[in-house]
């Protein structure tokens, strides 16, 4: 018997449904990979981890993230991620950055104490996990204290109140570096005016953006997800169209005049005058 088949009869990862603070979590097994579990909410897929090899990003979005990750600087990376759930992202810097500092904002209590006790969260090595929303965990950070920022935090499907706004993006501004980067993942469904309310937000902050997505996607054909990358140095346009290009799920590199074009009127969104998110359709994102 292998170590993840005993891992699963001898106190492993356990099967089930989970009360978390947005809703029911559950906890599914993958049929095709020994210990590879996926993580949703009220049935709308959060996370999939892989425990035997945190390198495999099932998602097609969090391959994107990593692509851009791994074109960041060489070495350790000191990096914050607003929002958790189980932690995909984190053990992946792990893995393929040893000796990175990392910090995790999650405003969900219940569900990272179900990660950590059922997806062995506490073995990635220099993450640590406070239970806070994203706005105030960033502003508890130093000046210039961060290499990357990723913000991925979503309430019942929609991005999270707060996290699409000029002033959040400056306090996300002050705390990188001057060669940092903040990546964000948000959803959007045909015409992306979600999206490019978002590009106006961080276009706002940093000069240089890019972002990758589905073509399908981008042209407004069907509900997904769209990352967006920003910058004050510029970012690797190039490699990133190349490494899109060829995933396994294809993807396009937008940025430059394609990306102002793209954004068009669109106005940045301030605290004052919020915009919401918009929820998914019914069928989409759903595990089954």
């Amino acid at each position: 018997m292998s170590r993840s088949a005993r891992s699963r009869d001898k106190g492993g990862p356990r099967p089930g449904k989970y009360p978390v603070r947005f809703g029911t979590a559950e906890l599914l097994a993958d049929a095709d990979r020994a210990n590879a579990w996926l993580v949703s909410v009220d049935g709308v897929a959060q996370s999939y981890v892989d425990l035997d090899d945190p390198t495999n990003l099932e998602f097609d979005y969090v391959r994107r993230l990593g692509d851009v990750v791994d074109c960041l600087r060489e070495g350790p990376l000191d990096a914050l991620h607003v929002g958790g759930a189980g932690c995909t992202l984190p053990r992946y810097v792990a893995a393929t950055r040893p000796g990175s500092r990392q910090l995790v904002f999650d405003a969900d209590g219940p569900m990272i104490e179900l990660v950590r006790e059922q997806l062995d969260l506490r073995s990635v090595a220099r993450l640590k996990v406070r239970i806070e929303g994203g706005r105030e965990g960033v502003a508890s950070r130093y000046d210039a204290s961060a290499d990357l920022v990723v913000v991925d935090a979503f309430e019942r499907a929609s991005f999270a109140g707060g996290l699409a706004t000029v002033e959040f993006v400056s306090d996300v501004a002050r705390v990188l570096r001057g060669d940092g980067v903040v990546l964000a993942n948000v959803t959007d469904g045909p015409g992306l005016a979600f999206v490019r309310r978002f590009l106006a937000t961080v276009g706002e902050v940093f000069p240089h953006v890019l972002l990758l997505a589905d073509p399908g996607v981008l042209r407004g054909r069907r509900f997904g997800n769209v990352v967006v990358a920003a910058s004050r140095e510029p970012l690797p346009v190039d490699v990133l169209t190349r490494k899109a290009a060829s995933s396994p799920y294809p993807a396009r590199c937008v940025a430059g005049d394609e990306l102002r074009k793209l954004r068009g009127k669109a106005l940045p969104v301030w605290d004052a005058d919020p915009v919401a998110s918009p929820v998914p359709p019914e069928d989409v994102l759903r595990v089954f």
